[in-house]
C-alpha cells in the first residue's frame, strides 16, 4: 500500500520560511519506497529511492490521524529543529511532503548505519577511534546546545554513520524526544533509554541539559568497552546498578590501555550528581578531545 502511494502520489513540497510557516512552492518531487526499514503504530520508515536522480534517502512517514496531542508536538520539535539547522553531524532533512493525514520526512540516508550496529560488529573501540567519534558528536552537540535543545534520547541507535572506515562520518538523528529547555530551566518528563538515561531522569527528578551528557558519557564507554556502562532488565535494574556502583565501572584490563584523560572525561560524564557531572562546554574543551 504504502509503495503505492509513493509511486503515484502527488504531493505539495514544503520548505521553511523566516516567517515560521510550513509554504507550499512550485517544485514537485517524487520518490519510491525500496524497503521497509521499521514500524511503529503511528509511522513508518522506509529506504526510498528519488524518481529522477536515483539517489537514496530515508523517508519516515506519519499517519496525522494516529498522532495524540503530545506526539504532534513532539513531531513539530523535530521538524522546527531539523528545518532550522544544516550542519555535517547532524541528520540533514530534505524535504517535508504532506496530503491530508500523511506527512512524509525526506531525511538523508546514512549507509554505514548505526554506531548501535557498528559496535556490535566490531566489538569495543580503540581510543583514538573513540576519540574521533566523541569529537564528532560533539559537534554537533555544539549546534543542538547552541539551539536549547535537549536531545533526551542520545545512544548508539541514534547516531548514523555515512561513509566507512576512517572517513566516516558521524550524524546525530531522531529528535523527537527533542525540547526546547532556556538556561536555567528544567524538565520533568521522564524519557529516552534506561542505559542511557541520567540517574536524575530514572528518578523522576527534575534535568537539564546534562542529561545528555550522562547520555555521551555512556555513549564513550560503550565505545570503549562493547557494552553501556549499566544494565538492567528494567529502569529499576538499571538505577539500582547506577547507585550500587562507587565508581565508574571500567574494566580493569581496559582501564590499563586508556590514557588518563581519556578516563577523566568518561567518569567525569557518568557522574551520578549533575552538578558535578561536566557541562557540554567541559566536555568539549576536555584536553581528551584534543590530544
Amino acid at each position: 500500500m504504502w509503495q503505492l502511494i509513493f509511486v503515484a502520489l502527488f504531493v505539495s513540497l514544503f520548505v521553511r520560511r523566516n516567517d515560521d510557516l510550513w509554504k507550499p512552492i512550485v517544485t514537485m518531487e517524487e520518490y519510491k519506497a525500496k524497503s521497509k526499514l521499521s514500524e511503529s503504530s503511528t509511522s513508518t520508515v522506509w529506504l526510498a529511492k528519488h524518481m529522477l536522480t536515483g539517489e537514496e534517502a530515508v523517508m519516515k512517514c506519519f499517519d496525522l490521524s494516529k498522532l495524540n496531542h503530545n506526539l504532534r508536538i513532539c513531531l513539530e520539535n523535530e521538524l522546527d529543529f531539523l528545518s532550522s539547522v544544516d550542519h555535517p553531524n547532524i541528520i540533514r532533512l530534505l524535504h517535508v511532503l504532506q496530503e491530508k493525514d500523511l506527512l512524509i520526512m525526506i531525511l538523508e540516508y546514512c549507509d554505514g548505519g548505526t554506531l548501535s550496529s557498528y559496535i556490535k560488529r566490531h566489538g569495543r573501540v580503540q581510543e583514538h577511534i573513540a576519540r574521533r567519534f566523541m569529537k564528532q558528536i560533539g559537534a554537533g552537540l555544539e549546534i543542538i546546545h547552541d539551539n536549547h535543545i535537549i536531545h533526551r534520547d542520545l545512544k548508539p541507535e541514534n547516531i548514523l554513520l555515512a561513509g566507512a572506515g576512517d572517513e566516516s562520518v558521524l550524524k546525530i538523528a531522531d529528535f523527537s524526544l527533542s525540547r526546547k529547555l532556556l538556561p536555567g530551566k528544567y524538565l520533568e518528563t521522564v524519557c529516552g533509554s534506561p542505559f542511557y538515561m541520567a540517574p536524575e531522569v530514572l528518578q523522576f527528578q527534575r534535568y537539564n541539559e546534562k542529561a545528555d551528557m550522562w547520555s555521551v558519557g555512556a555513549i564513550l564507554f560503550e565505545l570503549l568497552h562493547g557494552y553501556p556502562p549499566f544494565s538492567g532488565r528494567n529502569n529499576v535494574q538499571v538505577l539500582r546498578n547506577i547507585k550500587s556502583s562507587l565508581s565508574c565501572p571500567f574494566s580493569r584490563s581496559i582501564v590499563q590501555q586508556l590514557h588518563p584523560d581519556c578516563i577523566d572525561v568518561c567518569s567525569r560524564l557518568l557522574s551520578t550528581n549533575p552538578v558535578t557531572r561536566l557541562s557540554f562546554d567541559e566536555f568539549y574543551k576536555h584536553k581528551f578531545l584534543s590530544i
